[in-house]
């Protein structure tokens, strides 16, 4: 079986990954690739959410759920300065800080792209 490509360690965690893979050791069930899949595809929607934190009225709520949920998705991915984002993102929504907030996204913006790009040679190539 041919070695699966490694995202480079500064964006991604090689021991999160490898967490994973052991789950389904051979490969054989597809685990991190539809696990990867299913991330990207739920990054969508929610960097849209999140983007609103680059708004000067916010809606502080959906900002906070959202970076709860990408901070716990992204860790168990390896993708920890993404989660560490996340959770400086959560934290300002949480205590109503709306003017930290554009810093603080585009900072996770950034983390978002580069995880996104250290995850595409995780995927099949049918995805």
């Amino acid at each position: 079986m041919p070695s699966r490509p490694t995202p480079p360690q500064t964006v991604l965690d090689e021991q999160a990954l490898a967490r994973l893979r052991e789950l389904d050791p051979g490969g054989h069930n597809h685990l991190l690739e539809r696990v990867v899949g299913a991330f990207l595809k739920a990054l969508e929607q929610q960097e849209d959410v999140l983007r609103q934190g680059l708004a000067p009225d916010p809606d502080l709520a959906a900002v906070r759920h959202v970076a709860h949920t990408l901070k716990s998705a992204s860790a168990s991915l390896g993708a920890l300065l993404l989660s560490q984002r996340c959770a400086d993102i959560e934290a300002a929504a949480r205590a109503g800080e709306a003017s930290g907030l554009p810093g603080l996204t585009s900072a996770a913006l950034v983390e978002i792209e580069a995880a996104r790009q250290a995850m595409q040679p995780l995927l099949s190539p049918t995805q």
